[in-house]
């Protein structure tokens, strides 16, 4: 099969850039004319690429997640990587907090979530084997916990606006971190990693 051209791969950048941005600032059922008129395109060419809002919005999930994977593969050779992850993960949330309302009341049950929760498990457990082999995480932390951090961080957008989701989130991260610290480290010095990642 043969690659898009790089017109057609452009477009469709521009599209999720303006849906992304519509989507955000007056939640995820605004117009979709809105999304055409930011991006400077055709209807047509809204619709060639996406045929309705569901197909618009799992491609913006799944290139959030692109995103956060690619974020993972960046911190793996960090021994603070999981603390680093959790941080992008809820400060992605604060920002794209109507797209992640949308997803939480889909429900775990739709399949694309269940895709989505997965990929981001497979992000985050690696990290986390890191982070306990380097002593930066307690060894009793598991799956179950991290699943458990991934759905806390959505406290995020109980915030009124964009600045105060990301006061939240940074305050979650921070919280976060610390509660999965290596006994002994809490309340004290941490490594300057982990400082930075979770400051």
């Amino acid at each position: 099969m043969n690659a898009p051209r790089p017109d057609v791969l452009q477009r469709r950048r521009q599209i999720l850039d303006a849906a992304d941005e519509v989507f955000c600032e007056h939640g995820v059922h605004a117009p979709l004319e809105l999304v055409v008129e930011r991006a400077g395109l055709g209807r047509a060419t809204l619709y060639r690429n996406f045929p309705d809002r569901r197909a618009l919005l799992a491609a913006l999930l799944d290139r959030a997640l692109q995103a956060l994977e690619q974020c993972a593969r960046d911190s793996a050779a960090r021994p603070d990587g999981l603390f680093v992850l959790i941080r992008d993960l809820a400060e992605h949330t604060a920002v794209c907090a109507p797209l992640a309302d949308y997803w939480r009341s889909v429900g775990r049950a739709d399949p694309l979530v269940e895709q989505a929760h997965q990929r981001i498990m497979d992000s985050l457990m690696p990290l986390l084997r890191q982070a306990i082999a380097a002593g930066l995480c307690r060894a009793d932390v598991g799956e179950r916990d991290i699943a458990i951090v991934v759905d806390m961080l959505a406290v995020c957008l109980r915030g009124g606006d964009e600045q105060e989701r990301r006061s939240l989130a940074a305050d979650s991260a921070r919280l976060v971190a610390q509660a999965l610290e290596a006994p002994g480290r809490a309340g004290g010095r941490r490594p300057q990693t982990v400082q930075a990642a979770t400051a």
